[in-house]
This record gives structure tokens, C-alpha cells and sequence, in this order.
């Protein structure tokens, strides 16, 4: 892969401005599969889809050539499903001989005939159907080293079998349901990946971002009606029982969801894991419309790893991007003439530059970030481009692709183009230490003249050494607004900066624009995983008073303890970023401490809030962090005590011990709020 790089993009790779090692040595997802038609068709019957494409396959075409030999592949793979689960059978069938116990026994011959049936055909119960999308997700996994491989909307393809079942016959009691569900979650703890040391760092806990979407809407007959069920229910009250890190639970809010069923997501939430986080209906689904999605698959998106959003079984490989920008660092770019102050390299020469005093007015400065980010961002695209091009010659994907429409019509796998919907979102880190900097040098440099151009330029170079520069950077924290404070000035300020970067991504396509798929372009996301942590490292210092090397923001949350005026101050100035063109998803995490949802009217305080933040300002995404500054900090220092402690890293939980020292740090600083 690194032999098709041009030396400039060597160059930006090796300085850490743009970071894409992750998904060029190991694989990546971000998608779920078509759980229905995988539960409609089984094994054998996606297999029976496959034999009728061939039969219209013309190998005296080149395309069709290319296209047998993928239709081949497909069923080569759904036949090696069949044989790993029909070993399952055998193994069950083999403990069962020896087992004393009749109840393990019984058991262990119910799964061996579940297996049986499943390895071929459709499932028939809860318990089959649960099974075979739990042996899907396991293989998927190990046929990519991905990550992201999410579930889509559970609760409603598994809905018909756990209401027969449960509601209906009475074979199965809501109790034992709620085991199953147990079951396969702590089987997905079972699941890791091979990551590089980069993206290990980027992806602290090492998590798995295994989503279970529930809640949300369907369209009826042309209107929009309330999908929660009672398997919704049950799914959200298993998850708050194991309180585990996966899978990574999402609820897809909406004006209509009932009272009842956001207080049981409350009573979660108090629980202090993390989970459940919420997309909102109230954007996605009308944005995803205006992109050219079909009304029908609109209302059945599902949350992909972390915060983003795509239709399950039909959106192409990778819906977020695989490369990620360094907010900060441009920024300081644009602040020096194009140079990097980390690696002292000059990729954009400008003319203008702090050190040398030379912008006339801010708008110089806005100018020269405008300059920078948009050649970032291409190069940015021109890497992602690289890396696409060597993962589509050689992954293939052949079990995804069997299981997202319309690869087998088209006989393409989803890095070829076959999938029905493909839009890739770029990313960021440092989005807040952004606005936090450009309204610092606005006010304080050009509005105020309170700091020289080469006054302010001395104090970065030397990370605010010395009482003077320490004091500067006092007015720099203390005299400038912040992000997260519902103030205008910096609100504003922020947006208008990204808007730069929103525009110029969108103007270029991904490598399956052309080649089948609705779309083929670029949006913006701002889903950071961990990653704020070691860009931070490789970061100096910045105009928001942050000192080098310290951690950046997360996602499009505001800057650590710069976020003084509560918890709805913060979702103002969150709702002030131009979310409905952020369609990868707009991340916002909160620390709230337990005290503040002891009780009942604390409860209805969340309610209140989180209904406001989705209504009024138009939310994509929040999520809770429910921990004392206290208990984190103990954990730190007695780790073998908190060994179950659960926190929310950025779009996905981890358990806080395993984290590193740095990433623990960061979020013992996030502010803490009370309602």
C-alpha cells in the first residue's frame, strides 16, 4: 500500500497531520448486513439467489467474466457457513454424550438441532433466529478483521420470532429471552481484531463497536409510526443488567416516542455504563431523504459503530472514513504560514504568519485556514483513495457482500461498487480546540490588541514557559469565549470554520462513484474515537491556552472543562454546527455525576433535556457518562477494585481499567455537569 503513495503523501502520513494507518493494516466494516434476508432465505436459500444470477451470467462479456467468478466465491463461502455450523451441531451433540446433568443435556441437543436446521435453513424460532445472526456477525468479523460490524435494527427483524415465541405459543418466557440476549453479548466480548500500534492508540479499550440499533420509526403505508415493541423492551433492559461494553447500544429517538419507553432508556442510562446513546430521527431521516435515499430505507437506518448512520444490508463498505485530519494542526498552520509546528515541515506555503506580524485583520486569518484545510482535505481523499484501491484488490469481502444488496444482482462486492447506497464520511479531531482558537486570536489579537501577533506566536513556540507567557495564556483561557457555553461568538465562528471543510469534501467522489451505487460521494462526521488522545500528543500548543502535547477534544464535544455554564448551554452550541450537513454524525458526550439522577424529578429532568436538545436544537447524537470525578480517580489508583467499571470513551464504551493512563486522564477531565 505504501509503494502507491506519492512522497507527499509519505510526508503527511509520517508528520501525523492526516492519520490513516488503521484501516490500511487491518480491516474495517462500518455496516450491517441484510439480517432479514439472511432470516427470510437461510443459508441455503441466499445460495438458491446466487445459482439463479449465474444462470444468467454471458462469459463472453468481460464484466460478466469477473462477475462468475464472485457469484462462485459467494457460494464456495455460504457453503464453508453451512460446514462451521454444522460442526457446532456435531461438537453440542459430542458434550451432550457426556454430560451428567439432564438439563445441560437437553440443552446441549436443542442447540446441536437449532445448528442443524439453521446450516441450511431459515430459522424457526427466537432462539435459531438469535443464533444464526450471532454465527454471521462471528465469521464476518473473521473474514475482515473488521470493525463496526454492526447488528442494524435487532429489534425488528428478530421482533416475528420472539413475539411467536413468547406472545403467542408461550414456548418461550420473556425471562429466558432476556438469557438468550445475555448470551450473545458476552459472545461478542469474545471477539477482538489485529490493530496496528497507531490505531490501538486511537481506539483505546480496544473495542469492537458492535451496534444494536432499537426504537425509531417505520414507514406504514406512506406514514411514519413508533417501531418500539416489546423486544425493544427487552433488548434495552439486558443490556442494563450485563452493563457491558458490548454490544454498543443505540436508540433512535423521535418526537413520537413515548414517555414510557424514554424512561426505561433513563433507568439505563442511570446505570453508568454509557449506553444507551441516541441518533435522532428527526434529522437523519429527512437528510437521508434529501440525499436520494428511498423513503422506505430511510425510516430503517441503523447506527454503524459508533455514531454513524446507514441503511443495514444496503449501504457499501466503510460508512465513515478511514483517514483522519488534525483540526488543531491545520489550524496552527494557517497561524504560520503554512508550516507545522510539530514537525517544522511547510506542505502550503503562505505568506502571512503570526511570528511575522503580518495578518492586517482576522479575516486574513480566516482566509489562510480556508487555504490550508482545503488542501488537507484533499490530500485526506487522495490517501483514502490508496487505501481503497489495495483493500478492494484484496479484500473481498465475499460473505458481506452476499449479505448487502445489490451485490449479487450486479455480481460486485461492495469495494467494487455493489452495494445500493455509498456515501463515506470524512473525519477530524480538535473540532472545539478550533473555535476556541480563532475566537482567542479574534478577540484578543485583532478586536481587543490585548496580545501581539509575535507576542502570541513566542508564547506557542514555547508552550507558555515562563510567568509572562503563562499569564498570557491565563487571558487566552479566561478572556476569550468558549464552545460549549451557547455563546454566539464562538458558536458561530466554529461553524463558519468547518463550512469550509464540509464544502470542499463534498466536492469529490469515492472509488464506487459510477459504478452502481446511489451516491458515491463524501459528508462530514465527527466521530473521533480516541483518537484526541495521541493527536493531542503530537500536538503543540495551541491559542485556546491548551498546552502541547495534552489531549485535544473529542468528537464535537467542547474542549475539557471549558464547558461552565451546564448542560444546556452545551447542547446550544452543539446545535449551532451545521448538523444536517454532518450527515457521519455529530458526537456529543456528557459526564453527568450519579447524584444528579437519584431521583424521580432528576429523571424527568433527563427526559426533558434530552427531548429539547433532539426538537429544539436538532441533535444527531448524545450520550452519557453517569461517574464521579471521585470513583474514576480511585479507579486509576485501585484498578483490581474496579475491574466492572464501565465509561463512555467517545462513541463506544470500554472498561476503564484497560484503558491507558492518557486516555484515563481525559476523561477524568471532561467536565462534570449536574442537572
Amino acid at each position: 500500500c505504501y509503494g502507491m503513495f506519492t512522497d507527499e503523501q509519505k510526508g503527511l502520513l509520517a508528520t501525523g497531520i492526516i492519520k490513516a494507518e488503521g484501516n490500511m493494516t487491518s480491516g474495517d466494516a462500518h455496516l450491517a448486513v441484510n439480517f432479514p434476508l439472511l432470516l427470510e432465505k437461510g443459508l441455503d436459500g441466499l445460495r438458491e439467489k446466487v445459482a439463479e444470477r449465474r444462470s444468467r451470467i454471458n462469459l463472453t462479456v468481460l464484466e460478466d467474466l469477473h462477475g462468475e467468478q464472485f457469484l462462485k466465491a459467494i457460494d464456495i463461502v455460504l457453503v464453508a457457513v453451512s460446514e462451521h455450523i454444522e460442526r457446532f451441531a456435531a461438537l453440542a451433540r459430542e458434550m451432550a454424550a457426556t454430560e451428567t446433568r439432564e438439563s445441560r443435556r437437553d440443552e446441549l441437543l436443542t442447540m446441536a438441532e437449532n445448528c442443524d436446521l439453521i446450516a441450511h435453513q431459515p430459522p424457526q424460532t427466537f432462539w435459531q433466529a438469535l443464533q444464526l445472526c450471532y454465527f454471521i456477525q462471528l465469521i464476518l468479523q473473521i473474514e475482515s478483521n473488521g470493525h463496526s460490524v454492526s447488528f442494524g435494527r435487532m429489534d425488528q427483524y428478530l421482533y416475528p420470532y420472539y413475539r411467536r415465541d413468547v406472545e403467542l405459543n408461550q414456548t418461550l418466557d420473556r425471562e429466558h429471552a432476556i438469557e438468550m440476549l445475555h448470551s450473545c453479548w458476552l459472545k461478542l466480548l469474545e471477539v477482538n481484531k489485529i490493530r496496528s500500534g497507531s490505531h490501538s492508540k486511537a481506539s483505546a479499550g480496544s473495542p469492537l463497536y458492535q451496534n444494536v440499533t432499537i426504537g425509531g420509526q417505520n414507514l406504514v403505508d406512506g406514514q411514519p409510526m413508533d417501531a418500539v415493541n416489546p423486544l425493544s423492551y427487552a433488548i434495552l433492559e439486558s443490556c442494563g443488567r450485563l452493563r457491558s461494553t458490548q454490544p454498543n447500544l443505540s436508540v433512535r429517538y423521535h418526537a413520537g416516542m413515548s414517555n414510557d419507553f424514554l424512561d426505561a432508556c433513563v433507568q439505563v442510562i442511570r446505570c453508568g455504563f454509557g449506553m444507551p446513546a441516541f441518533n435522532n430521527d428527526e434529522i437523519v431521516i429527512p437528510e437521508f431523504i434529501k440525499l436520494g435515499i428511498e423513503p422506505q430505507d430511510a425510516y430503517d437506518y441503523a447506527a454503524i459503530g459508533c455514531i454513524e448512520t446507514a441503511v443495514g444490508g444496503k449501504w457499501g463498505y466503510r460508512c465513515t472514513g478511514m483517514s483522519f485530519i488534525n483540526f488543531a494542526r491545520v489550524m496552527l498552520a494557517a497561524l504560520e504560514g503554512g508550516r507545522d509546528a510539530t514537525s517544522g515541515k511547510v506542505f502550503l506555503p503562505q505568506e502571512k504568519a503570526l511570528s511575522a506580524g503580518n495578518f492586517n485583520n482576522f479575516d486574513e486569518v480566516m482566509d489562510a485556514w480556508d487555504t490550508q484545510i482545503r488542501y488537507y482535505t484533499r490530500k485526506s481523499i487522495e490517501i483514502e483513495y490508496v487505501v481503497d484501491t489495495m483493500l478492494e484488490e484484496n479484500v473481498h469481502d465475499i460473505l458481506c457482500s452476499a449479505l448487502v444488496d445489490d451485490c449479487i444482482e450486479r455480481a460486485k462486492s461492495i469495494k467494487q461498487g455493489g452495494a445500493k447506497y455509498d456515501w463515506v464520511s470524512g473525519l477530524q479531531v480538535g473540532i472545539a480546540n478550533l473555535g476556541n482558537s480563532l475566537a482567542a486570536v479574534k478577540k484578543l489579537v485583532f478586536e481587543q490588541g490585548a496580545i501581539g501577533q509575535q507576542q502570541l506566536a513566542a508564547a506557542l513556540a514555547d508552550d507558555f514557559d515562563g510567568l509572562t507567557h503563562e499569564q498570557l495564556r491565563q487571558r487566552l483561557i479566561n478572556g476569550a469565549p468558549k464552545y460549549g457555553n451557547d455563546d454566539d461568538t464562538v458558536d458561530t465562528l466554529l461553524a463558519r470554520a468547518y463550512q469550509t471543510y464540509i464544502d470542499e469534501l463534498k466536492q469529490y467522489h469515492n472509488p464506487r462513484y459510477g459504478r452502481g451505487p446511489v451516491g458515491g460521494n463524501y459528508y462530514a462526521g465527527t466521530s473521533s474515537i480516541s483518537a484526541n488522545v495521541p493527536f493531542g500528543a503530537q500536538t503543540m500548543a495551541t491559542p485556546d491556552g491548551r498546552k502541547a502535547h495534552t489531549p485535544l477534544a473529542e468528537g464535537a464535544s467542547p474542549a475539557s472543562g471549558t464547558d461552565h455554564l451546564g448542560p444546556t448551554a452545551v447542547i446550544g452550541s452543539v446545535g449551532k454546527l451545521p448538523t444536517a450537513a454532518i450527515l457521519g454524525g455529530v458526537l456529543l458526550n456528557q459526564k453527568l455525576n450519579p447524584a444528579t439522577l437519584e431521583n424521580e424529578s432528576d429523571k424527568q429532568k433527563l427526559m426533558i433535556l434530552l427531548r429539547t436538545f433532539f426538537e429544539v436544537h436538532k441533535g444527531w447524537h448524545i450520550q452519557y457518562n453517569i461517574v464521579s470525578r471521585e470513583t474514576l480517580l480511585e479507579a486509576k489508583k485501585h484498578p483490581d477494585q474496579y475491574r466492572d467499571l464501565v465509561v463512555r470513551v467517545a462513541g463506544y464504551s470500554a472498561f476503564f481499567t484497560a484503558l491507558s493512563p492518557d486516555a484515563q486522564d481525559d476523561i477524568i477531565a471532561r467536565t462534570e455537569h449536574m442537572l
